[in-house]
């Protein structure tokens, strides 16, 4: 992420306190699964399925499909990076949709696929040759991007690229401690934060015009 601009590391601090948020309210909701960390979905259904059998991985495995839709969606709405409103646009809308489904159906499981589709979808803010260049919701890439940067510092080679991806982390670790709060209100009320926050994002977003350079 050495190349985002300053403004682009700015949303994507935001963004990834925001996946933090919703991460922490699907794992309380879901008892311990993921909305945005699909290796530990991966993980858990792995176990699983030895422990308890095929059908207790359904929905773990639900969630890593739906990521994967997400991706896809926000991909085809954003035109590759170009228009950037469109991934998170389509964040807020299937984020709204969750919270409204956790007040109709507070014990349907399949709400939490909208948010995995959402977090899905942000991580396409930022794509360049067919690969997304900030991760945005998840902490395992940012954190090798760290331990790069840290070695970059110890050979002298860079005095400053840790501090990105550190700001990264620490978006989406303190969001997690916001989300974990904001639920205490509620899961869905929780969950309508979120989708206003994305939702002011989004308009922002639409107000600038599109642009293929660098973010």
């Amino acid at each position: 992420m050495r190349d985002v601009t300053r403004r682009g590391l700015l949303l994507s601090l935001l963004l990834g306190g925001i996946a933090g948020y919703v991460d922490a309210i699907g794992f309380i909701e879901t008892g311990g699964l993921f909305v945005s960390f699909m290796s530990g979905n991966s993980t858990q259904a792995g176990v699983e399925v030895i422990a308890q059998g095929a059908a207790v991985v359904l929905l773990p495995l639900s969630l890593v499909a739906a990521f994967v839709v997400g991706v896809v969606a926000g991909a085809l709405v954003g035109r590759h990076g170009q228009r950037r409103a469109g991934p998170v646009a389509a964040s807020a809308a299937a984020v709204a949709l969750s919270a409204a489904l956790s007040f109709l159906l507070p014990d349907g499981p399949w709400r939490f696929l909208l948010l995995a589709a959402a977090m899905g979808a942000l991580n396409t803010l930022y794509l360049s040759e067919g690969r997304a260049r900030v991760a945005i919701t998840y902490a395992t890439g940012t954190l090798v991007s760290l331990g790069l940067a840290l070695a970059a510092l110890v050979t002298g080679r860079s005095r400053t690229a840790w501090q990105r991806p550190l700001l990264l982390w620490g978006s989406l670790a303190g969001g997690a401690v916001v989300g974990a709060a904001a639920h205490r209100l509620g899961g869905g009320v929780a969950l309508l934060i979120a989708a206003v926050v994305l939702t002011a994002v989004a308009i922002t977003l639409a107000a600038r015009p599109p642009s293929s350079a660098r973010p």
